[in-house]
């Protein structure tokens, strides 16, 4: 759990409870692909595998979810996300998508880029699927993907 005044770690600079952390304690449920995305993000941080099964589109599921969540949970330590595009979704729309970047360290430092596709059902937004595209490149000039404010080159780009 939390302190209450720090800010989520989905990158938004809101506090955690007024945040991701009502979505990951079953309180509310996501009203755009983009906070169900930054939820998802945030159950990666704190290892809640349940949360993650739970927002992934039925269809999509597997019997060894769990285990293979417990293995990336293990090995990964997220650093930072970035939404690089999210498309404005009415209360009508039934699919939204979400273009993101999460930073990792796995062994090396490592980047998951996506186009993330989500679906609208009984009033939920679910994970559906995502196309990996290429890394992006961070500009020096540019912030860094860590939230900490700072210049790329300050930052982690020394």
């Amino acid at each position: 759990m939390t302190k209450t005044t720090e800010p989520c770690v989905c990158g938004s600079q809101k506090p955690a409870p007024q945040c991701c952390q009502p979505l990951l304690d079953g309180k509310v449920k996501a009203a755009t692909p983009e906070a169900l995305m930054r939820s998802r993000y945030a159950a990666f941080c704190q290892g809640n595998i349940a949360y993650l099964i739970a927002t992934h589109h039925p269809s999509q599921r597997q019997p060894d979810d769990a285990q293979t969540l417990q293995a990336t949970i293990a090995t990964t330590e997220w650093l930072g996300l970035q939404v690089l595009h999210a498309a404005p979704t009415a209360k009508t729309d039934q699919i939204g998508f979400v273009e993101f970047a999460a930073f990792y360290q796995r062994g090396t430092f490592g980047q998951l880029h996506e186009r993330s596709k989500f679906i609208k059902e009984d009033e939920q937004w679910y994970y559906l699927d995502g196309e990996l595209l290429p890394p992006i490149t961070l500009g020096r000039n540019d912030l860094c993907w860590c939230g900490s404010g700072k210049k790329y080159k300050k930052c982690h780009g020394r």
